[in-house]
């Protein structure tokens, strides 16, 4: 059930032996790490969405994730960019969180909330209008299925393209498209029908 690009090894307490090769252990384990920690805070919104956006989860979810990669039990090969095996890795390591336990909150989509929040402080009317926009998106995309808004977060907010969505998805380029195609449709349809009631 691994995704394209991931492997695991069950039990073995060795370094990532694509970012180790030629280099040593040591050397390697912290290219390693370099790497993780220049797509830490990607990883982290990407966590939150396999999550529902539970920060608790999101947080044991990454902290699983990193422990699999810099103990060897999941290995970059190679075959796809590093943060779309990364991706990868953190969607299957919270499949599996939530095979164990029931998700507590289904909260909306925070990221919107956090790329607010880097802004400067616009004026009262303009914070009161950015405000209402960035809850009307939050439900929006709150309201579509699962893939259609990983998709969505994957392409728009990740800059992906639709066949590294796919990767990260583990799901066929034709799926991840269609779910795309369907995801901006509905979307689309969601916020033309807000506007018209406001």
């Amino acid at each position: 059930m691994a995704a394209v690009g991931v492997s695991y090894v069950q039990g073995v307490q060795t370094t990532n032996r694509t970012m180790t090769r030629d280099r040593g252990d040591r050397a390697g384990q912290c290219a390693l790490k370099d790497k993780l920690a220049e797509f830490h805070r990607d990883a982290f919104v990407w966590a939150l969405n396999c999550c529902r956006h539970n920060r608790d989860d999101a947080e044991d979810i990454l902290q699983a994730t990193y422990l699999k990669i810099l103990e060897g039990r999941a290995r970059f090969d190679g075959r796809s960019s590093f943060i779309t095996w990364l991706f990868a890795v953190v969607r299957l390591t919270a499949v599996d969180h939530r095979r164990r336990h029931f998700l507590r909150n289904l909260l909306a989509a925070r990221w919107v909330d956090e790329e607010s929040n880097r802004l400067p402080a616009p004026g009262a009317d303009s914070a009161t209008e950015s405000a209402q926009r960035c809850t009307v998106m939050k439900d929006a995309l709150a309201s579509l299925p699962m893939r259609q808004r990983e998709v969505l977060l994957l392409v728009f907010y990740h800059e992906f393209s639709i066949e590294d969505a796919a990767r990260v998805m583990a799901v066929s380029v034709g799926s991840a498209r269609q779910h795309y195609a369907r995801g901006k449709r509905a979307l689309r349809t969601k916020l033309t029908d807000r506007r018209a009631e406001l």
